[in-house]
Order: C-alpha cells, then structure tokens, then sequence
C-alpha cells in the first residue's frame, strides 16, 4: 500500500482522495478464496443457462421491459441497443439491482494488486477507482461491489465506469450503484462503443453476437446473454 500511494500520488491523484480512500484498507482473504474458486464459468451452457435464467427471472425481465418502456427506448434511439439486451445484461449481473455486491471495492481491489496473479491489471483498476473518487462520482465509502472491484447495477469495472459511465438521468453524476437510467445508457454506451451495430442480429452468429464477448470474455456467459435476451425479445 505504501508503494501504490506513492505511484498514485505522482499519477496526479490528490494526498486527500487518496487518504479517504486506502486509509481502512487491509487484506481481504474472503476476495482471494472468491478468485480462486470460480468454478461457475466452468459449466456447461445448459447448466449455467438454467441457472441464471429461471422462470422467475424471466418474468421480472418482462415486467421491468414494459414498467422501463420509455427509458429504454430513448437510450435505444441515442445507443442502438435494444431492451432485451440491456435488462438482460440487468438481470444476469446483479438480478435487476437487488444485489449489486457488498466488497469495499478499494480493499478488493487492492487485495487482488498485491495478490500478484493479475496484479497489474488491479493495481491499474485500483488507481481508476481512485479517479472516480476525485471526480465526484461517489465517495470511497459508498463504493461497494462484487468481490472483484465490479461497481453498480450493471457491474462495471473501474476502468470502464471512467471511459463509459454517462450522466442520462441529467443529474450532474455519473451514478450506475443508484440511477438505473445511468446503468442502463452506460451500458448502452460502452456495447456500442465496443463495436454494436444498430439493427443487427446479436444471436450466436450474428454480428453483434462478439460485442457479448467484450462484455465477458467467458463463452458460456455470452451464449446465456445471447438466449437471455432472445426470450425476452420474444415477448415483447
């Protein structure tokens, strides 16, 4: 830690986001046993599918189509990506907002920089995290997620909620944990910024099928996305 503080303060990150947000930190042994045990990916499709996509869940995504209908259909006119696949991705990452993580993402963060197997990457993802602070976006106390580092509604990382994270409920913040037409647009946003064609088919197979894979790299995770948000385009 007293290295990274040092790095981030020449990064240009000012000595009181820093002190606010890394001063509770310690390592977290629940983050590491949570990363070396992520058997889940390791399913088959029709295990992870049925898994995720239950009848239940199925139905919220419905009804949240139609109680949403007119935010959904003005980030589709500004985005390109229809409903189904927002409230899919909604539904499959933290089951529509009802559970968006409890990790102190500064701690888990860390934790996983110092860990050292993809400590790089963290330690990058640690300093974006510090950026969000600065800029006002939410203090470090209420940054809270999944165990590693994911942020609000949809599960952004750090680093994408500071390049794709947009202000569309036009409150002056960039709020994914508690405005839900923020977590929607800025997902919106980042799939089209990651290559999303307006109109095209996102099946497997189809062109907007590999923009899933920039969401998760995991295979399996893609094709539930992909059959997720078929279902729901079929009812509407």
């Amino acid at each position: 830690m007293q290295e990274f503080r040092r790095a981030a303060a020449v990064a240009g990150l000012s000595e009181g986001t820093i002190d606010a947000s890394l001063g509770d930190v310690v390592y977290d042994r629940v983050v590491i046993s949570r990363d070396r045990s992520q058997k889940v990916f390791r399913l088959s499709f029709e295990a992870f599918a049925a898994r995720l996509i239950t009848p239940r869940r199925l139905g919220q995504g419905r009804e949240l189509m139609r109680r949403h209908a007119a935010l959904l259909r003005q980030i589709e006119a500004r985005y390109g990506v229809p409903p189904p696949v927002l409230v899919s991705i909604w539904g499959l990452e933290t089951g529509f907002g009802a559970d968006n993580g409890r990790f102190k993402t500064m701690q888990a963060l860390a934790t996983l920089a110092y860990d050292c197997r993809r400590g790089a990457h963290f330690t990058q993802e640690l300093t974006d995290a510090l950026r969000i602070v600065e800029r006002g976006d939410m203090t470090a106390t209420q940054m809270r997620g999944d165990w590693a580092g994911e942020i609000g509604q949809t599960q952004f990382m750090p680093s994408s909620y500071l390049n794709y994270a947009v202000d569309f409920d036009g409150d002056g913040r960039r709020d994914l944990v508690h405005s839900t037409s923020d977590a929607l647009a800025s997902t919106a946003n980042f799939l089209k910024s990651k290559g999303w064609q307006a109109g095209a088919g996102f099946a497997e197979g189809e062109p907007n099928y590999p923009v899933f894979l920039e969401w998760n790299q995991a295979r399996v995770y893609a094709r539930t996305l992909a059959y997720f948000a078929g279902k729901l385009a079929a009812a509407q």
